[in-house]
């Protein structure tokens, strides 16, 4: 396929031991039933030119619907920002970023964070290190 996804299903077919036709199946079935999303390639940020990744947890102020949309969509624009996740306790947004060093992670949080009127705070965690964890799968059934 033009996209990939054949040789996904094939080495995917592989690794659980069968037909690449029933696994193609499979697979399809799974992608119209809403199951599987979409694919994704996994890039390394050092490669690119963003070795330095951080969380940043954002209180926006005030917390107010009409506030969420356009904020999300401002962060999710910007090319550092990796996931988003809206939260609930004392802070409203945990994101994801990679960025260059500590001068271009300094200068994401001064002008694309505090500069705005609704970010009441943001608290930056660096990341030393990070994991993938196995394959999502479905509750057991006892």
């Amino acid at each position: 396929m033009a996209d990939g996804r054949g040789v996904l299903d094939e080495g995917v077919a592989a690794q659980v031991g069968v037909a690449p036709s029933t696994c193609l199946d499979r697979i399809t079935r799974l992608r119209r039933s809403g199951v599987i999303l979409g694919h994704q390639l996994r890039l390394d940020p050092t490669k690119l030119g963003r070795g330095l990744e951080a969380l940043l947890s954002v209180q926006v102020r005030p917390h107010r619907r009409e506030l969420v949309g356009p904020f999300v969509e401002r962060i999710r624009a910007l090319p550092e920002s990796r996931s988003v996740f809206h939260l609930t306790g004392p802070d409203d947004y945990l994101v994801h970023v990679a960025v260059a060093d500590m001068a271009d992670l300094q200068r994401l949080v001064l002008d694309e964070f505090t500069s705005q009127r609704e970010v009441a705070r943001v608290e930056t965690r660096l990341i030393f290190q990070q994991w993938d964890c196995g394959p999502l799968l479905p509750p057991a059934t006892p």
